[in-house]
């Protein structure tokens, strides 16, 4: 009769996914989320169990993950040559030194114990083949067999090559025994007895084992009650087929569980792989997105975020291909992460130079507000705070302190002018002009709006061309002569509309030409805006439409930037 209880559709499938059983729940649910420290504490706790002999496979797995966290984040620290972790891998390491040294000894240990066993058990067939071989009649040798039978029993296990042999050779010499022996009916009933009993018993752990939730662990159990049934006897010929049968059964569900298990890992994993190739084809479209602002990173860096958080939720992928899936995912994060860097150090380098620019201006400003030619120093001024505000961004720590030392310059120069202009008001038209202005406020909120739209839309225009035409005011004077001009434009004409300074009213006012100079820039934008929604679009399907709009926004705006620069080059003209 058979005994090959693990199906060969079995082993194909073990061998296909043991490596990730390794790495199943059971071991690693509570490994992913640990720290070094907390990594390293662990390994210290089963080291010193009494039972740490017996899970190798635990220390392990506490060890691959130690290792995979400490590669991540010394990948993670860049090029820092110091070593953060130096000390708790050196501890690690001695740790896992010391469990290794003892593991190896203790497997020495079983390994000399297993050969010993082997040799008792070989002793045990040889006295059972004597006992066979030197008596006609065995019958009276049954004590003597009784004894070599517990013997055997606790003799306990031999090495796994020489298994198979030596309980065949022991089993052989059982059967021949009792088919040899005419011993006394009822000693041999009572053994028969006995023997069934104990394999009754095992049919009852086996059939309990096919109820239990983890397959794994019933499975296992299962090999240890085929075992311990190898070293019984033989029982009533009338009951041999009948309890084999029964136990075989029980064999047979737990073995089909536990294939069903394998089988929905492996479809379980195929479906991770499918999850986790959808991950990474979306963070290499954002990898590969050409970003143009600070804030684009940000908002793409936290999608990237999420991204990986949705990873850590997904399970193994298959053997074959989790190591080569993650290696994907990784690669593409470090492609972005890599992007985003150097786009921060350009921006930091450009930063360094509008900072040296502006500082270029600052003393340029000073050098010039002693100067006393007042008409020449105003437009020197005007335009020293048009290249100011033409200059990129700074360094935030710098930027109010660098600001106020050029506002600084230019009030001194300002307040001096103004302070000369009241005492010789002859010498310059400042306050002409301010009462010029004045004046034409008052115009405006004498103004009746007409009911034809056009024609209120004309006097706008030529209330602002008028005001932008009449000259310089008393630089104190500036900002409150303007604010008071577009609070009536805005009560006047509720569409006026005029671009306000960067939040600071002391500043510079912008000029006709600079306004126009935004909008050119925000147009040309907002193309590369239409033009990447284009990209975006082609790849979906019925996106005709939206593409056909996106193209023709994309024609109207380079149709207003030609505008915008011939106003551009008018307003250059009028400067001149």
């Amino acid at each position: 009769m058979s005994e090959n209880i693990i199906p060969e559709k079995i082993q194909e499938v073990i061998s296909d996914v043991e490596a990730t059983v390794d790495n199943a729940a059971e071991t690693l649910d509570n490994l992913a989320d640990k720290s070094l420290a907390e990594l390293s504490d662990l390994f210290v706790q089963l080291k010193d169990s009494a039972e740490a002999m017996s899970r190798s496979k635990e220390a392990e797995a506490i060890k691959s993950a130690f290792y995979k966290l400490l590669t991540k984040l010394k990948g993670e620290s860049g090029e820092d040559t110091s070593n953060p972790f130096e000390a708790v891998e050196q501890n690690f390491k001695a740790i896992y030194a010391d469990y290794k040294k003892e593991r190896a000894e203790f497997n020495r240990q079983q390994d000399a114990q297993r050969e010993e066993n082997l040799a008792k058990k070989q002793a045990v067939i040889d006295e059972l083949k004597a006992l066979i071989e030197g008596q006609e009649d065995v019958s009276s040798q049954f004590p003597v067999f009784k004894e070599l039978q517990n013997r055997w029993r606790e003799a306990g296990p031999v090495p796994v090559t020489a298994y198979r042999n030596i309980n065949d050779s022991y089993q052989y010499y059982v059967e021949k025994f009792y088919d040899m022996v005419k011993i006394n009916r009822d000693l041999r009933d009572l053994d028969f007895k006995k023997n069934l009993e104990a394999k009754e018993a095992f049919c009852a752990a086996a059939e309990k084992l096919s109820e239990n939730e983890n397959v794994v662990n019933a499975f296992h159990e299962l090999q240890k009650l085929h075992e311990q049934w190898k070293e019984f006897g033989p029982v009533a010929k009338e009951k041999r087929e009948e309890i084999w049968n029964r136990f075989k059964a029980a064999t047979a569900v737990i073995n089909k569980r536990y294939q069903a298990h394998f089988e929905s890992l492996k479809s379980q994993q195929e479906e991770n792989l499918a999850k986790k190739t959808v991950l990474c084809e979306k963070l290499e479209a954002i990898a590969a997105m050409d970003v143009k602002s600070s804030g684009e990173w940000n908002a793409l860096s936290k999608q990237i975020e999420d991204l990986q958080a949705e990873w850590r939720t997904i399970g193994f992928a298959t053997k074959k291909e989790n190591q080569k899936i993650y290696d994907r995912f990784r690669a593409a994060c470090d492609a972005f992460f890599a992007r985003k860097r150097d786009y921060y150090t350009e921006f930091k380098d450009n930063m360094n130079g509008n900072l040296e620019k502006k500082q270029a201006l600052i003393e340029q400003a000073e050098a010039l507000k002693t100067s006393t030619d007042w008409k020449k120093a105003t437009d020197q001024f005007i335009s020293l705070q048009k290249q100011w505000k033409e200059i990129g961004a700074v360094p935030r720590k710098k930027s109010e302190a660098l600001w106020k030392k050029f506002r600084a310059a230019c009030d001194e120069f300002f307040d001096k002018r103004d302070a000369a202009a009241a005492e010789n008001p002859s010498g310059n038209d400042f306050y002409a002009n301010l009462r010029a202005k004045k004046k034409l406020i008052e115009d405006v909120l004498a103004y009746e709006p007409s009911a034809e739209e056009t024609a209120n839309a004309e006097a706008m225009r030529e209330f602002n061309a008028r005001f932008q035409s009449i000259g310089h005011v008393p630089f104190k004077e500036k900002d409150n002569i303007t604010a008071a001009f577009k609070a009536a434009m805005q009560k006047k004409f509720p569409l006026f509309s005029s671009r306000q300074s960067s939040g600071r009213s002391s500043r510079p006012a912008r000029s006709p030409k600079d306004i126009l100079i935004d909008k050119y820039r925000t147009l040309q934008q907002d193309i590369v805006t239409y033009e990447n929604n284009i990209g975006f679009f082609a790849a979906s399907k019925n996106s005709e439409p939206l593409i056909r709009q996106m193209q023709e926004r994309i024609r109207q705006a380079k149709e207003e930037l030609k505008s915008l620069e011939e106003q551009i080059r008018k307003a250059e003209e009028g400067a001149e």
